[in-house]
């Protein structure tokens, strides 16, 4: 079994920035997408971005393209989030997540391993 635990969360001012980090327990182990995923207060689930490991290919939430980005460093085994500008909108409670198939990386359901969460707070 695979543990994933995030790191890097906290509370910035809007406008400010925040790099995500998720480490996993064991490295390598088999996985083909990445994902990190966010819970704001009183509402569902969202995934904010995945990527489709080994081609790079990147997806992202609406809200978040063009201030956001997921990466991978491959040879740590981590997973990062960079959230630059941030709203207050983007408070959230913040997943990381893995899948062993790369086939739908967007959809939460799809993946295998799954962080506990680290909360980021954005105050006006």
């Amino acid at each position: 079994q695979v543990e994933l635990v995030e790191s890097g969360g906290g509370s910035v001012r809007t406008g400010g920035s925040l790099r995500l980090s998720c480490t996993a327990s064991r490295y390598p182990f088999t996985h083909n997408c990445a994902g990190w995923f966010r819970r704001r207060p009183g509402m569902e689930r969202e995934t904010v971005a995945s990527l489709v490991t080994g081609i790079d290919a990147t997806a992202y939430l609406k809200a978040v393209e063009g201030r956001f980005t997921i990466s991978e460093d491959r040879t740590k085994g981590i997973v990062y989030l960079k959230m630059n500008n941030l709203r207050p909108e983007d408070t959230a409670m913040y997943y990381c997540a893995a899948a062993i198939d790369g086939a739908a990386c967007w959809n939460a359901r799809h993946y295998d391993y799954w962080g506990h969460g680290t909360q980021v707070t954005v105050s006006s």
